[in-house]
């Protein structure tokens, strides 16, 4: 058992090793062949609910800081399905501070219009209005959200895509304002941490980031930290964000390793 352990441990640390020498190498050529902003991006992060950022979007946001990029949330509920609104937005605040967002970057909608409830369809329209108002305002290069699919399925998060789908569509982002999105997986492959990485690496050209040392000690204090639900989600696996080329030609793979 001793030894299984040991090799399993050694296995690991030389597939992390390779990974960071490579996303060392390769992110100087990202920004330059695929048109990711570069240093000083106005990046905004927009979300359903307090948590997304910590079960979906931690790695995007470590890795973004990274490369310098100025990195804010729009969060569109207060998260009130269960009566908590008021705490979940304190442990929202508590998160982006783990992440490097102060207070002043942080924004949170909390009516009626958008309710976190599953069973409740948003009106695209207004989400949209909403967006783009705080994208124009705020001078924003760059948007990261979820995909058609949500990631977990959620309405709420669906119709956030929905609206800045239609918004790209319309052609009413400002000029030089791109927009990732965050691709959904099967459960399988959600759930096979360093396993899934053979089939990522032969069937993407994504550019992958490896956190580090340093970025995965922030991650491991949203473990520990208030929501009981996000905690468990990062212990569990490896924590996989894979973006499609949805409104640019370009695709972000985003690992971080959580021990």
């Amino acid at each position: 058992m001793g030894v299984l352990v040991l090799l399993c441990a050694t296995v690991a640390v030389l597939i992390w090793s390779f990974l960071w020498v490579w996303n060392s190498s390769e992110q100087k050529r990202t920004r330059e062949q695929t048109g990711l902003p570069g240093a000083g991006s106005r990046t905004l992060l927009v979300t359903a609910h307090p948590d997304d950022e910590a079960m979906f979007f931690a790695p995007t946001v470590l890795g973004l800081a990274r490369l310098k990029h100025r990195v804010s949330l729009l969060c569109f509920s207060a998260g009130n399905y269960y009566n908590q609104g008021n705490i979940r937005k304190k442990e929202l605040l508590q998160s982006c501070d783990v992440l490097g967002i102060p207070p002043s970057c942080v924004m949170i909608i909390d009516n009626r219009d958008f309710p976190d409830d599953p069973g409740v369809q948003w009106d695209t329209e207004l989400v949209a209005s909403i967006l783009l108002q705080h994208i124009e305002v705020n001078g924003i290069n760059l948007v990261v959200t979820f995909d058609a699919g949500g990631v977990s399925g959620h309405s709420n998060h669906i119709a956030l895509h929905a609206a800045v789908r239609a918004l790209h569509s319309e052609r009413k982002f400002p000029k030089g304002c791109s927009v990732l999105t965050l691709q959904s997986v099967n459960v399988l492959r959600k759930y096979l941490s360093l396993l899934d990485l053979p089939w990522s690496l032969l069937h993407t050209q994504d550019v992958l980031f490896v956190l580090t040392s340093e970025e995965v000690a922030q991650a491991k204090l949203l473990v520990a930290g208030p929501d009981p639900r996000a905690s468990c989600m990062l212990r569990t696996y490896f924590a996989v964000e894979m973006y499609l080329p949805a409104l640019k030609t370009y695709k972000l793979h985003f690992y971080v390793i959580l021990q």
